[in-house]
Order: C-alpha cells, then sequence, then structure tokens
C-alpha cells in the first residue's frame, strides 16, 4: 500500500477542504430525491413502499426497474437499465435512492457510484492508484443535476428487512433534533487503516466549537450513550453493539472490502446498521491507503452540522468515490428543519 504517499496528502486536504466550505445550507427535499425499486426483488418493493410512506415521496418520483438480484451486476445490463432509470426520472429530481441490498457492485466501481456517474474506468484503478475525482466533492451546490448533470446516490440496504425499515425511521425521527452528540475519532494500532488519524487534531482545532469531539487511541470504542460520528480504521469493529448511536448517526471504518456487504472475512458496513447507524461507507474493491477514497470526517461534520442532509454531506466528503458503496437514509437532516 502507498502508505507514505496517502499520508503526505492528509492534511493539506483537510486544511483546504474545510477552509473551501461556507457557512449556511438547507436540506433536500422529498420531490428531489427519486427512489429506485426492482419489481424482481420482493425485498426491493416492500422497501420502496416503506420509503414512500415515510418520506411522502410522490408517486412519479417511484422508479421500477426489473433484473436479477445478485451480488454484482453486469457494466452492460447495468447500463442499459440506468438508461431506462434516466428516461423515466422528472427532470427536477437531483439524488437517487437505491431501494435494494443487492447488487451493490457493478465490475469495478460500487452500484451507487456508477449510478451517479454511469459506469467510467476512469473511476476505477487497477492495483493502487489514484481514481476520477468527482466534481461534486466539497461543492457548495444544492442541485448536483443542475450542476454537475449528476445524481448521488444511496442505498436503502440492510441485513434483513427489518434493520432497513429501523434504519429508515432513524433517519426519519433525526429530523431537526439538533443533537448534542459525540464525534468519535479512533485512532488504532492499525498503521494501514489508520490513516485518517493524521487529521484528527486539524479537525478538533476547526470544529470543537459547533460539536464535541474526543480524539481517542484505541481499537474500540464501548458503552458510549451519544454516538453522532464515529470514525477508525480497522478490518472488523468490536462492541459495536455496545454503544447507543443517536438518530442520524454515521459511522464508518476505513479497510479494504466495508462494502463487500456479504461473504468476506472483513467486516461489511451493515455492522454498522445493524447496530443503530443511520448511514455507513465501505468500499466494494480494494482501494488501498487513500483517504481521498474513503469520507473525510471535518468535512462531513462540518457540512452535515450545518443543516445538510445526508446524502449530501457524506457524498461531499469523498474525493474519489468510484469504489466506495454510501449505505443509509438519504435525507436525514439533524440539524435542519425543512420547511415542508
Amino acid at each position: 500500500m502507498p502508505i507514505k504517499l496517502a499520508l503526505r496528502f492528509v492534511l493539506p486536504f483537510v486544511a483546504w477542504s474545510l477552509l473551501s466550505i461556507s457557512t449556511l445550507y438547507a436540506a433536500v427535499l422529498p420531490e428531489q430525491i427519486a427512489v429506485i425499486v426492482n419489481t424482481q426483488d420482493s425485498r426491493s418493493v416492500e422497501t420502496a413502499k416503506y420509503y414512500q410512506q415515510k418520506r411522502n415521496i410522490p408517486p412519479e418520483n417511484i422508479i421500477k426497474v426489473r433484473f436479477p438480484v445478485t451480488d454484482t451486476m453486469d457494466r452492460f445490463l447495468f447500463s442499459a437499465i440506468r438508461k431506462q432509470i434516466i428516461l423515466l426520472t422528472p427532470e427536477h429530481v437531483q439524488f437517487y435512492a437505491l431501494a435494494w441490498t443487492q447488487p451493490y457492485r457493478v465490475t469495478c466501481m460500487s452500484i451507487t457510484s456508477a449510478m451517479t456517474f454511469g459506469f467510467d474506468r476512469t473511476f476505477c484503478a487497477e492495483g493502487c492508484a489514484s481514481t476520477e475525482r468527482s466534481e461534486y466533492f466539497n461543492a457548495n451546490t444544492r442541485t448536483p443535476f443542475v450542476d454537475f448533470k449528476i445524481r448521488p446516490t444511496m442505498m436503502l440496504a440492510g441485513s434483513d428487512i427489518q434493520q432497513v425499515k429501523n434504519m429508515i425511521d432513524r433517519g426519519v425521527q433525526s429530523d431537526a433534533t439538533f443533537p448534542e452528540g459525540t464525534a468519535y475519532l479512533m485512532s488504532t494500532t492499525d498503521t494501514a487503516r489508520n490513516v485518517r488519524s493524521r487529521a484528527y487534531d486539524a479537525i478538533m482545532a476547526l470544529l470543537s466549537d459547533r460539536i464535541k469531539i474526543e480524539k481517542i487511541e484505541a481499537d474500540v470504542l464501548s458503552n458510549k450513550e451519544d454516538v453522532l460520528f464515529y470514525f477508525t480504521g480497522k478490518t472488523e469493529v468490536d462492541d459495536l453493539e455496545t454503544n447507543h448511536y443517536l438518530p442520524g448517526a454515521v459511522a464508518d471504518h476505513l479497510t479494504s472490502a466495508g462494502g463487500v456487504l456479504f461473504g468476506v472475512r472483513q467486516m461489511s458496513v451493515l455492522k454498522w446498521l445493524d447496530a443503530g447507524a443511520t448511514a455507513s461507507y465501505g468500499t466494494v474493491v480494494e482501494p488501498c491507503a487513500f483517504p481521498q477514497k474513503f469520507p473525510n470526517p471535518g468535512i462531513l461534520i462540518e457540512r452535515y452540522t450545518r443543516g445538510e442532509s445526508l446524502i449530501e454531506a457524506y457524498w461531499k466528503s469523498v474525493a474519489w468515490p468510484g469504489q466506495g458503496l454510501f449505505v443509509g437514509e438519504p435525507l436525514a437532516a439533524p440539524f435542519y428543519k425543512r420547511s415542508n
């Protein structure tokens, strides 16, 4: 892994990113998001129906397609389905929610990035290499389709249908709660996966007046009652279930295969959702130790606590998202009260 290259990038990356952020945001509205449902997957149909009811998604924003339920989708089938989705999408829609757990990958891209950008090998990497940068990274826009012709995408995924519904409920419950939670920044003994810790002091200096932040040098966080953010670097994270995650909480672990949802030895991001988080992120193919391929905690905390919806803040925190999977309740907005 190119650890030295990755570490040289971290501090200037964080400092520039945070300084470029403005001061006021507004959250995504239900009419701005379209829900994509696979009618061949009964769980997808149930998820879409539940989400539509909970978030008052307009009927014209429910887009139905049909394809086999597998972990990985062929690029050609995906491109044909995405073309169909685009034709059915109302022009005012700015974001997508995928109402399924499988598939989560399109060849060398995550399905959330492939749906956002279209299948494009510049967002992939052969070995330890950089990928295409997202124009949406840290962008001060509320309308990504208008400005960049992309619709950032998040999966409504879970280990079972009840967990998906619980996650959706937590997102809805989080709205305008202005929680007094804590951001936990874990510095672990896993040197290869601890690259984000080099930025923690800068994040604390810039954001501690906004939210309580604790930098903890340990591999495990246990028995905390106020988790709003939890960032770490490990292949497996223990004691997840001992913590209480506030509605709207975001948690992820920097590792190679967190976005591989089933059948690998590393921990799946679904474990965070099972434990009570409202969103998580992981890569579906080997990313190497590039912090650009993972959420920047400073940008995510800054934007989320200033009122952006979860899908905006999370997506804007990743510079090179091609290999990364975004899972969670997109419209969660703990720090904003929607007028409608």
